[in-house]
């Protein structure tokens, strides 16, 4: 075919024929428990523990903390807030929202960890 300034009509070249995406078989491995597919699972399995294991360790270091600080610092120990001693006050109130807050963030990252693999399934 030719233009009509008697030129060659443009033509597109591609240099190879895709015939197909490669099959995926990330989620056929887990759910048949090859070898892959147990590496996989043991992965985020791995990575769940490790977060769990993080957070726990703060947590006891956190409330751990209130005890010693308040040992080593007596005027900690004594002072008084509304006729409630501060670490009463900490200990009775105060540690409930933090670990709230622990779980609500330890949800969140395995939820994250848990989309993660999803993700590279679904690739």
């Amino acid at each position: 075919m030719t233009t009509p300034g008697g030129r060659p009509a443009r033509q597109r070249v591609v240099l190879s024929e895709r015939r197909g995406a490669r099959m995926v078989r990330t989620r056929v491995e887990v759910q048949e428990q090859t070898a892959v597919g147990e590496a996989l699972i043991r992965g985020l399995m791995r990575a769940q523990l490790g977060l769990a294991i993080r957070v726990m360790v703060l947590t006891v270091v956190a409330l751990g903390a209130i005890p010693l600080l308040c040992f080593a610092f007596p005027a900690i120990g004594e002072f008084s807030v509304w006729g409630v001693r501060l670490p009463w006050l900490i200990l009775g109130a105060l540690v409930y929202p933090a670990l709230f807050l622990v779980g609500r963030v330890y949800v969140r990252h395995a939820e994250r960890n848990e989309q993660q693999f999803t993700d590279l399934l679904d690739d």
